[in-house]
């Protein structure tokens, strides 16, 4: 198997959003010559485009196909439907064929779009887009986007509009993380124009969605309205703004590598120490705490909340169980530790009505309805002796009053849970393992003795494993 050569986000951190230079001609030469720019040899990789139909994306998939053989990259495609449109079905069958024509495999993934809040239908179905392609891209291969340098001034007025800071003002980078796999914007330094002059001359068609024509989205009203007019006082608009984000990159970099060097100390697991970040200034902790954020794959909070979190909830008592909630995400104040959850992770399940059977021999783990999963994993020092167990484990969740075994008497299972580190938001969740109506396990918190190994190391021995998915995304 060929090695695959990493892209390289920052040797290409002025490529990213162009430096003002336009290429006189966009094709198949000059796409070679960028994409090695941005990934490398290009020899034995493998390449999905995100292929809409569009002028755009056909642009890109034609040139590619033409580099396909001479420079030995398998390629792909992906239609998004997003089954917003009447004629959708047709779109993606007017793809398929043209990615069929250039003989480029091309998959149809159907998503829904939901909306939350007041989140606008455009940044919907850009994150069900995101979603569906980050499920269907397989490891180590690069996902091409066909934005170019139109898209990439819409980008930039839109975080400007909104208020938007660094991060936001540096807009699109060319190469890009996704999962395990690599997002390329070959195109973000070739303009519209270019591309359909490409697409001419070489007489293929492509689709237009309706939608593109509506002005009551804001990128289609910036795209009809305010760019002409921007073009016509100034002509290269769009290559200078895009020259300014790339040095607003180039401090985003600077910024992240501050943050990351003031979080050095306060990691924590999953979770940041509390007592460190408040030893920051304040604009450094804000700094902080925005790159964390987004390392725990949270949406970005609004300026007001990052505000308070920065401010009342890392000064809030440790008791205090303080928590800040925006749409998509959640910190949490437990003891010293701050902890990151999304919103829907944290949307109550109702437990069953019934206990759960869990046949432990047959399947060592059990998934429950929350996301959570009960497991054993064996481990010849592990604590759990497995002879001792009953086939046939009932499993339920508190309802309040339950107590456990005491070498004097019986303990409540509360007690248990308030002498644990376990936040008290997680406590209700916990899954309590029974045998004939008897509490023999607490989650992985606690085992009744009778289940216990004697301390000595054994082959029949195993670990019990609460894996609490909702506790980080």
């Amino acid at each position: 198997m060929t090695q695959r050569r990493p892209a390289r986000p920052d040797a290409a951190i002025f490529a990213d959003n162009n430096s003002g230079a336009t290429p006189t001609r966009f094709g198949s030469t000059w796409l070679r010559m960028r994409l090695r720019e941005l990934a490398g040899s290009l020899r034995g990789q493998h390449l999905c485009l995100a292929f809409s139909g569009g002028l755009d994306s056909s642009a890109l998939l034609y040139a590619l196909s033409a580099l396909r053989s001479r420079e030995g990259f398998s390629l792909r495609a992906v239609h998004i439907n997003h089954q917003l449109h009447p004629s959708c079905v047709d779109w993606a069958r007017a793809a398929r064929a043209t990615a069929r024509g250039l003989r480029v495999p091309c998959e149809i993934v159907a998503v829904e779009v939901a909306r939350r809040g007041g989140e606008s239908p455009e940044a919907a179905a850009r994150e069900a887009r995101y979603a569906a392609l980050k499920q269907h891209l397989e490891s180590g291969e690069l996902l091409l986007t066909a934005h170019h340098q139109e898209d990439q001034l819409e980008t930039i007025l839109l975080a400007l509009l909104r208020g938007s800071g660094v991060p936001g003002l540096s807009a699109m980078r060319a190469v890009t993380a996704l999962g395990s796999a690599q997002l390329l914007r070959p195109l973000l330094p070739i303009c519209r124009s270019q591309l359909e002059q490409y697409a001419r001359k070489r007489g293929f068609k492509w689709s237009e969605d309706p939608s593109n024509e509506d002005n009551r989205f804001d990128r289609n009203y910036l795209r009809r309205v305010v760019v002409p007019a921007l073009r016509q006082r100034w002509p290269a608009v769009a290559a200078t703004a895009s020259r300014s984000a790339a040095h607003l990159l180039e401090a985003r970099n600077l910024l992240d590598q501050l943050a990351r060097e003031s979080l050095s100390d306060a990691y924590d697991g999953a979770a940041l120490r509390v007592s460190v970040l408040r030893r920051l200034p304040m604009a450094q902790r804000r700094n902080a705490l925005r790159l964390w954020i987004a390392e725990r794959g949270l949406p970005p909070p609004d300026q007001t909340r990052l505000l308070e979190i920065a401010g009342p909830l890392l000064a809030a008592r440790q008791d205090s169980h303080a928590g800040v909630r925006w749409r998509g995400g959640q910190l949490r104040r437990h003891a010293d530790r701050l902890l990151a959850q999304r919103v829907d992770d944290d949307q109550a399940v109702a437990p069953p009505a019934q206990p759960l059977r869990w046949e432990w021999q047959v399947q060592r783990w059990l998934q429950l309805e929350s996301g959570d999963a009960i497991g054993l994993v064996p481990d010849r020092h592990g604590d759990v002796l497995l002879a001792t167990l009953p086939p046939i484990i009932e499993l339920q969740f508190r309802r309040g009053g339950e107590r456990v075994r005491a070498e004097h008497g019986s303990v409540a299972v509360k007690d248990l849970l308030q002498k644990s580190a376990l936040p008290p938001w997680q406590r209700d969740s916990i899954p309590l393992l029974l045998h004939e109506k008897r509490i023999i396990a607490v989650g992985d918190l606690w085992l009744d003795p009778q289940y216990r190994a004697g301390g000595t190391a054994g082959a029949g021995q195993a670990r019990l494993r609460w894996r609490r998915l909702r506790q980080s995304p």
